[in-house]
């Protein structure tokens, strides 16, 4: 008797996404226990880079076959939703978090609308899954304030992907000419509080020095208005020695974690956050907003502060900088902090939630 499929609906599958990434991962894991497994995603979400890696959404029904185990990954409202509503059990809900919509407003309209509809469309399939798998407890209390059961908490597999990637020596020494490089790495969407970065970073320069830049790295495609808004905020503080990248390449991205001294996050809306994950493998100190899942993610690892008080996180940046030994306290326990995330880990406790489907 062969061996049930296990397949994936996505509603994006682009380059460099958590979500594509991390359903790539799961593909590579249920092939190895050898289930057949593919990914499909609407055809015209699926970026001209990774065409070859998804599938369009249509062919699903011709390759899905009776009894096959389907794994809808949830984060934002789409075609897909209905889609999965009318699938056959078994049916497994991935739930990444969906960003209120409020975030956008008078930003970005369209993101505003997709959100909130992925928002209104959640509690509508509570009923629905054998099975919800969620990224952190943050979004599995979310699920089961919607009513959903069956909820278990499976963190993203992730691996360490940017330790394959070799940055160019040349692009190494340009950020590396004696300046303090504080990193922050995520798209440039509201809910991610650039705006108190700026702000931090300018009380940083006020009373501790202007011995430091302030790079942000992530794509702010869409959001070119918001983008806007932080240029005209970083004129008005006086900052030089800001660096908005737009989407990088995976060696760049792997560069800019090399040459860091400090990684700064100040969202407030996470419902997991993967760089808080990447910067802790390239030894970064984070220091981080205690909001939405990032205590969690951490997990008493790294500094986290409560409070907006930028003259107090410039104090703490400045601490992080240059007290020797209490950044190598700090990196000792996110090393140690990593092991919950090892891929093997939790590859077995991905098993046992599966196993009621695919036991031989």
């Amino acid at each position: 008797m062969a061996r049930r499929a296990v397949h994936q609906i996505v509603a994006g599958f682009v380059e460099g996404d958590a979500i594509s990434n991390h359903a790539l991962a799961l593909q590579k894991i249920f092939r190895a226990w050898g289930h057949g497994s593919e990914i499909f995603c609407p055809l015209r979400h699926i970026s001209p880079r990774m065409r070859g890696r998804a599938r369009d959404l249509a062919a699903h029904r011709a390759e899905a076959r009776p009894g096959d185990l389907t794994l809808f990954h949830f984060s934002i409202g789409s075609e897909t939703v209905d889609y999965f509503r009318a699938l056959p059990a078994p049916r497994v809900l991935v739930y990444h978090n969906i960003t209120p919509g409020r975030w956008f407003h008078a930003l970005y309209d369209e993101r505003e609308r997709i959100l909130d509809r992925g928002r209104g469309e959640l509690a509508g399939l509570a009923a629905l899954p054998d099975l919800c798998l969620a990224d952190s407890a943050f979004n599995a209390e979310e699920l089961v304030a919607a009513g959903f059961r069956h909820v278990e908490v499976m963190p993203i597999i992730v691996g360490d992907p940017l330790s394959r990637e070799r940055p160019d020596e040349k692009f190494l020494r340009r950020w590396r000419d004696g300046l303090k490089n504080i990193l922050f790495v995520g798209r440039v969407v509201p809910n991610k509080r650039f705006e108190d970065l700026l702000k931090a970073f300018a009380a940083y320069r006020r009373f501790v020095g202007r011995d430091a830049r302030l790079l942000l790295v992530g794509s702010y495609m869409g959001l070119e208005r918001y983008l806007a808004l932080l240029k005209n905020l970083a004129r008005e503080l006086g900052l030089d020695n800001v660096l908005f990248t737009n989407h990088v390449r995976a060696d760049q991205l792997a560069g800019f974690y090399r040459v860091a001294d400090l990684f700064l996050c100040a969202s407030e809306h996470e419902g997991f956050c993967i760089p808080l994950l990447e910067a802790m493998a390239a030894d970064v100190p984070v220091l981080a907003y205690a909001a939405g899942a990032v205590p969690e993610t951490l997990g008493g690892s790294g500094v986290l502060y409560r409070e907006k008080d930028y003259p107090r996180i410039a104090e703490m940046m400045a601490l992080l900088l240059a007290d020797g030994p209490l950044r190598r306290g700090v990196v000792a326990r996110q090393r140690a902090r990593l092991a919950a995330f090892d891929p093997g880990l939790l590859e077995r406790r991905l098993k046992g939630h599966l196993t009621r489907w695919l036991a031989p």
